[in-house]
């Protein structure tokens, strides 16, 4: 059966959920501040200029006849579908979210969410990275999930710890080396 006869289900509406990180039961969506506003100017973004471009790209493709054979009213439709996903999961978010600002822990050396944290491995590779929250997380930017094995493994050590992570291919000894927040505004 062709793809275009087939019903979308509200299953559908869950695929952003399903992406998501998984927050841990019993534990709260920490977000930074710089974060949350991420988050919020996207939903805004959406709400306020998205949308309504869409919306009257598909007014106006409904208003030229036949819907049935309309790419612009069928991809249209689409499109609003998959910005009002996302909107009703960033809403979700947002409302999950409870921001924890790290620049009340500036000039600490111990480790909490927040903390950008340069450490070093057996073999004397550093490594810097930043605990941030699940809605934040960029490995490539060297930010990670404060539910991640690395951050669980460092969290509350202090500069000159040893810390033992336990990784799928055995363990391994870190030395922290630098612990920063950022300044308070």
């Amino acid at each position: 059966m062709n793809k275009a006869f087939v019903k979308e289900t509200e299953q559908d509406d869950d695929d952003d959920v399903q992406l998501a990180p998984p927050i841990p039961a019993g534990a709260k969506n920490y977000i930074t501040p710089s974060g949350y506003r991420r988050i919020k100017d996207e939903l805004l973004q959406l709400i306020d200029v998205d949308r309504p471009e869409v919306v009257k790209v598909v007014h106006w493709a409904a208003s030229n006849g036949d819907r049935s054979e309309n790419g612009d009213y069928i991809y249209g439709k689409r499109r609003l579908r998959e910005i009002d996903r996302r909107i009703r999961f960033l809403t979700k978010r947002l409302d999950l979210a409870e921001v924890v600002d790290p620049s009340v822990h500036h000039g600490s050396d111990q480790i909490f969410f927040g903390a950008t944290v340069t450490y070093s491995n057996q073999d004397g590779v550093e490594n810097t990275i930043t605990i941030v929250g699940i809605d934040e997380f960029d490995p490539l930017k060297g930010k990670v999930s404060w539910i991640s094995p690395i951050a669980r493994t460092i969290t509350k050590a202090r500069e000159g710890d040893t810390v033992t992570l336990h990784t799928p291919t055995g363990t391994e000894e870190l030395e922290i080396l630098e612990v920063s927040y950022p300044a308070p505004e």
